[in-house]
C-alpha cells in the first residue's frame, strides 16, 4: 500500500520534522528498523500515545535516553487545533478545526441511547460536487494528512474524556464528514488502521465505517487492505435522477456500484451495506421510488438510512415532510 508520508533513511537529515500520527503499526515499524531500532518500538509508542495519551518523547522511559533525544529531534507530535465549539441540546458537539495551512474542518460527536459516534473528514472541502451538499459549494482544497484524520479522534476522546472521566467516549466512527474518503486511500486507510489497532483505538471493524459517493475500484481496493463497515451515498433509485444528484454516477453507474457492494459484503456473511438516503421534497421521496428502491436492493444485503435534508441556501433544494419520509420508510420496512 502506498503511504502518505515517506520514510527516510536517515531522519537526522530531514529538515521538516516528520509526525507521529502519521503513521499506523507497520509504518512504525518500518520506521524504527530504519533507525537500526527493533520494531518492538513501535508498539512501545503506540501505547505511550494512544493508552497513556503521552505526546512528550522524553517521558517514553522506555525507551533508551539516546533514542528519545535522536526522535525529539526529528519526529513531531502535531495535530489540528480546535478553534470553535458548538454544542446542541441532545449532547451533539461540532468542533471547527485549523490545520496548520490555516484550511478548516469540522468534526461531529453525536451521541445517542446505544453508541457515541464521532463523524471525521477526510479532505478539506470535496471536489464530487453533489448537487444537495454544502461542502461542494467550498470547493476543494487538499487531502488531509492521516495525523490530520486521526488526529481529529483523538482530540475528541481528549475533550471527552476530560469532560466525564472514566467514561468509554467514543464507540463509533463514520468517515462521513468533510470530503470524499476514497479519494484520499492512502492516508484514510492509515487512520482506519489505528482505530481498529488494540494498540490505538482498538475500535472492531463493525463500528468504523465509510462513506463513500461510490468509487468502484477504490471500494474493491478497501475490501482487501481494510474491509470495515460501507456505507454509500445512494440517494436516487435510478441512473437518471442520480446522474443530477451525484455526478460522479456518470463514470461508475447504480447497477456497477451495487456490484461492487455485492462483492465487497460476500467476504463476511454478516455484513450489510448501508445506502445513505436523503430525502428531498418533490425529488426522490415519492412512494413509487420508495417501492423502486425495495427492487433494486433486493439482492444486496442492505439496510437504508433515511437522512432528513438539512437546508441549504442556494441548492434548490429543501426537506422532505415527516409525513412523507415516514410514508417512504414504511414502504421500505414492509420489504424488509
Amino acid at each position: 500500500m502506498t503511504r502518505s508520508v515517506p520514510i527516510h533513511s536517515d531522519l537526522l537529515a530531514v529538515e521538516e520534522r516528520l509526525n507521529f500520527f502519521d503513521y499506523d503499526r507497520e509504518g512504525l515499524e518500518e520506521l524504527f528498523l530504519k533507525l537500526e531500532e527493533p520494531s518492538f518500538r513501535a508498539r512501545q509508542v503506540l501505547q505511550w500515545m494512544y493508552h497513556r495519551r503521552v505526546t512528550d518523547i522524553g517521558a517514553m522511559t522506555d525507551l533508551s535516553l539516546a533514542l528519545r533525544h535522536r526522535l525529539k529531534r526529528s519526529m513531531s507530535f502535531d495535530l489540528p487545533v480546535i478553534t470553535q465549539e458548538q454544542e446542541s441540546i441532545d449532547g451533539t458537539r461540532k468542533w471547527l478545526l485549523q490545520l496548520a495551512d490555516g484550511n478548516g474542518i469540522e468534526t461531529v460527536f453525536i451521541p445517542e441511547e446505544n453508541r457515541k459516534t464521532l463523524c471525521v473528514s477526510s479532505q478539506a472541502g470535496c471536489a464530487l460536487n453533489c448537487a444537495f451538499c454544502a461542502t461542494a459549494r467550498l470547493g476543494f482544497s487538499r487531502n488531509l494528512t492521516a495525523a490530520e484524520i486521526i488526529g481529529q479522534l483523538w482530540l475528541a476522546e481528549q475533550i471527552l474524556n476530560k469532560d466525564q472521566p472514566g467514561s468509554s467516549s467514543i464507540t463509533n466512527v463514520v468517515m462521513m464528514g468533510m470530503g470524499e474518503p476514497l479519494l484520499n486511500y492512502s492516508a484514510v486507510v492509515i487512520a482506519m488502521r489505528l482505530m481498529l489497532d488494540d494498540l490505538s483505538f482498538g475500535l472492531s471493524r463493525r463500528r468504523v465505517t465509510l462513506s463513500t459517493a461510490g468509487l468502484v475500484p477504490a471500494i474493491d481496493r478497501l475490501a482487501e487492505d481494510c474491509p470495515v463497515s460501507l456505507a454509500v451515498s445512494l440517494h436516487a433509485s435510478d441512473d437518471a435522477l442520480r446522474d443530477q444528484l451525484v455526478p460522479l454516477n456518470r463514470k461508475y453507474p447504480i447497477s456497477t456500484l451495487l456490484d461492487a457492494c455485492r462483492r465487497y459484503v460476500r467476504r463476511d456473511s454478516r455484513g450489510q451495506v448501508t445506502f445513505e438516503y436523503i430525502m428531498l421534497e418533490g425529488v426522490n421521496d415519492s412512494a413509487q421510488q420508495a417501492f423502486e428502491l425495495c427492487t433494486l436492493l433486493a439482492d444486496v444485503p442492505a439496510k437504508v438510512n433515511l437522512i432528513p435534508y438539512n437546508d441549504v441556501s442556494g441548492t434548490g433544494f429543501r426537506a422532505s415532510s415527516t409525513t412523507v419520509i415516514e410514508i417512504f420508510r414504511d414502504v421500505l420496512l414492509r420489504a424488509g
